[in-house]
């Protein structure tokens, strides 16, 4: 069978087999998670193509309102009973703090609304500042 019957020669595999040799050894483009933030955040105007978040809308995030923080010894934490009361280094009648995925967002006041919790927010961190902390 000759070359023009789709025989490859051998100096088409050669070429083949250095391209894959060079794309193996060449280091993959890792593309770090502040400039895709910074597509979709500042470049979505510029660009054009990047205004459509829907791709991005329902991913689940976990968004978590801190009352205060404590430590405490084992031997503390297991003598806890019904009853106990553990202190916080929060304040009475300081704000919330708001957290999604741990990465601070927001700070507000704690409101009942139908017998149920909710947080009125107060404050809202900037995209640049959550691009700072991100960084």
């Amino acid at each position: 069978m000759s070359e023009e019957e789709g025989q490859v020669s051998d100096d088409d595999w050669a070429a083949a087999m250095g391209e894959q040799a060079q794309a193996e050894a060449a280091p993959p483009e890792v593309t770090p998670a502040t400039k895709v933030f910074e597509q979709f955040s500042e470049g979505a105007d510029k660009q054009g193509n990047l205004n459509d978040y829907s791709m991005i809308l329902d991913i689940p995030v976990s968004l978590t309102v801190e009352l205060g923080r404590t430590h405490i010894s084992i031997r503390d934490l297991l003598q806890l009973a019904h009853g106990s009361v553990v202190e916080l280094d929060g304040l009475a009648g300081e704000p919330m703090v708001v957290l999604v995925n741990g990465t601070l967002i927001a700070q507000g006041e704690v409101v009942v609304v139908n017998d149920k919790f909710g947080i009125r927010l107060t404050d809202i961190a900037t995209p640049h500042e959550r691009l700072n902390k991100l960084r």
